[in-house]
C-alpha cells in the first residue's frame, strides 16, 4: 500500500488517508470513525486538518499491524494505545479509571469492544463527541452535540466524570471564546466547583495560548475566565485588576479589568503578520501592561492617578509568567520582551507629547530594552482599548515610523567598536577595555560616531585624555 509518510500526492489529504485506512479497518472486520475537533470544526463550517480515528472490534497488535501496512507507525504511549501514522493520529476506545489527583491521575485501556456511545461519553463536552464515518458520511451523536453546535452552547457530557480532569474547566473557557459559544448553566455551576489547584503551569499556559491566539476575541474567554472563578484561582494578579478604578476622563469604559479585556481584543487584531513568539508577546504585553495599577492607584488631588504604575507592573507581571512558565518561545526570549513592554508601554504616547525635545539616542537606547515595534503595537491597542473614536492614538505610529527611520524597530544598533579594535591599541584585556567599549558605544548611541574610523579615534582620544 502506499506510504502516507512520505507520499507527496497524500501529504495535502489526510481525509483521503483516513479513508483509505477505514476502508482497511473494514476489511479487517471493523469501524473507523473520525472523532473530535475535526467533526466539530467541519460541521461548524471551519477548516481543519488534524483528524483522529478511533477504530472499533480490531484488537490492538493487529491495529498496529494493519497500519504499519500503510506506512511508518509511531506509538504515542504504549498505555494509550495512540498511534501516528503521518498526520493522523489512530487509537482504540479509551476507558478511563481514576486512580488519582491531576490530568495524569488515570489509568487508561483501550477497549476494541467499547460502544460508540461509551467511547463518547468519555469526551469532556457533547460538541466535541460526535463521530463521523469517512466510508458512509454518517454521524453517530448520542449526546446531540449537533443540536448544541446549532444552539452555540457548550455543554458537558458526563457530569459525574467531567471532574475528573480540572484541565477541562480551562478548556471550557478557551473553546467558549473561540467559538463564542455561551455556557450551559449546569456546566458553568460545575465548573465552578472544581479545584484547579493540580494543574502543573505547562498545561495551563497550553489553554492559555489557545485563547490568546486563537480566539478572535480572547476577551470572552477571559470575562468567563472571571466568572467560573478561575482567575481568581490561578491569576491573582488579574484578579486584582477587577474593580480598581481610573479616572473617568481617561477611562470612561471602566476599571482597570474592562480596560485589560479591550486592550487585549485590540492587541489581538494586530498580531496576524507575526511569527508565533512575537504574537505571543504582543497578546502577553497587552495582558500585563496594567498589573501595576492595583499597586498605585490612589487618589490625588480628587482624581484617580496610578502613579509609575508600569514600573511597578514588573513584579506583578514576572509573577504571572512565573505561574505559567513562560520564558524563551522558539529561541525568543518573550519574558524579556513582556516585561519591557509592561515597564515602558506609556513611552510612545509621552515621547510624543515632547516629540520636538526627544532624540534619536533615546531610541536607540529604548531599544536596547524592548522591541520597539512591538511596544508600539501594544501601546497602540492600549490607547484604542477605551470608548472608540474618543482618543487620538497617532503617538504610537508616529513611534513606530521614527524607530524604523532609524532602524531600530527591533533592536539597538550593534556596537561598531569591538574588543579585538581596542586591544589593538595596545590595551591589555582587562576591566579598561570594557569602560572604553562602553563610553565608545555611548558616544555611537548619540550619534556622535558612524564609522569604524570615528569609533577607534574616539577610543584612542578616551585612553590619551585618562578618561578611562
Amino acid at each position: 500500500m502506499c506510504d502516507f509518510a512520505t507520499s507527496p500526492e497524500h501529504r495535502h489529504a489526510p481525509l483521503e488517508r483516513a479513508r483509505e485506512i477505514a476502508a482497511g479497518v473494514r476489511e479487517a472486520g471493523g469501524r473507523a470513525l473520525v472523532v473530535g475537533g475535526w467533526v466539530r470544526d467541519q460541521l461548524l463550517g471551519h477548516p481543519s486538518t488534524n483528524i483522529d480515528l478511533e477504530v472499533f472490534g480490531v484488537p490492538s497488535a493487529r491495529l498496529r499491524q494493519l497500519l504499519e501496512s500503510f506506512g511508518r507507525v509511531e506509538a504515542v504511549g504504549e498505555s494509550f494505545q495512540v498511534y501516528k501514522l503521518g498526520d493522523i493520529d489512530v487509537s482504540l476506545p479509551r476507558r478511563d479509571s481514576k486512580a488519582g489527583r491531576g490530568h495524569r491521575g488515570f489509568v487508561v485501556t483501550g477497549d476494541p469492544d467499547l460502544s460508540i456511545e461509551d467511547a463518547a461519553r468519555r469526551r469532556d463536552f457533547t460538541v466535541n463527541a460526535i463521530s463521523w464515518d469517512p466510508l458512509t458520511g454518517e454521524h453517530l451523536d448520542p449526546f446531540n452535540g449537533r443540536g448544541d453546535l446549532s444552539r452555540r452552547c457548550l455543554r458537558v457530557v458526563d457530569p459525574a466524570t467531567f471532574p475528573d480532569d480540572s484541565l477541562r474547566v480551562l478548556r471550557a473557557v478557551q473553546l467558549a471564546a473561540r467559538f463564542e459559544f455561551t455556557i450551559d448553566d449546569d456546566t458553568a455551576e460545575l465548573c465552578r466547583r472544581i479545584a484547579l489547584d493540580d494543574l502543573p503551569a505547562e498545561r495551563v499556559w497550553g489553554e492559555f495560548e489557545k485563547l490568546l491566539l486563537l480566539a478572535s476575541r480572547p476577551s470572552m474567554g477571559l470575562a468567563l475566565a472571571l466568572e467560573l472563578g478561575v482567575v481568581a484561582a490561578l491569576f491573582p494578579e488579574l484578579m486584582a485588576l477587577a474593580g480598581c478604578p481610573q479616572e473617568p476622563e481617561w477611562h470612561p469604559e471602566g476599571d482597570v479589568w474592562v480596560h485589560t479585556l479591550q486592550v487585549v481584543d485590540r492587541a489581538r487584531t494586530r498580531i496576524a503578520d507575526l511569527a508565533r513568539p512575537q504574537q505571543l508577546t504582543v497578546m502577553l504585553g497587552a495582558v500585563c501592561h496594567d498589573l501595576g495599577k492595583p499597586l498605585t492607584t490612589a487618589v490625588i488631588d480628587g482624581r484617580i492617578r496610578s502613579m509609575n504604575h508600569e514600573e511597578q507592573g514588573v513584579a506583578p507581571a514576572t509573577t504571572l509568567l512565573d505561574r505559567l512558565n513562560v520564558h524563551s518561545i522558539d529561541g525568543y526570549d518573550v519574558r524579556k520582551q513582556v516585561l519591557g513592554i509592561t515597564a515602558q508601554h506609556l513611552k510612545p504616547g509621552a515621547w510624543y507629547k515632547v516629540r520636538d525635545e526627544v532624540g534619536d539616542g533615546a531610541f536607540r537606547r529604548l531599544a536596547q530594552k524592548v522591541d520597539l515595534e512591538l511596544l508600539a503595537r501594544v501601546a497602540k491597542s492600549d490607547c484604542e482599548g477605551r470608548l472608540p473614536g474618543q482618543f487620538d492614538c497617532w503617538a504610537m505610529d508616529w513611534f513606530l515610523e521614527r524607530a524604523r527611520a532609524l532602524g531600530v524597530e527591533h533592536q539597538a544598533p550593534r556596537p561598531i567598536l569591538l574588543g579585538r579594535h581596542v586591544l589593538a591599541l595596545g590595551i591589555e584585556p582587562g576591566p579598561r577595555v570594557g569602560g572604553i567599549l562602553k563610553r565608545v558605544y555611548e558616544l555611537q548611541l548619540d550619534g556622535r560616531i558612524a564609522t569604524l574610523d570615528e569609533a577607534v579615534a574616539a577610543a584612542r582620544e578616551l585612553l590619551s585624555t585618562g578618561a578611562v
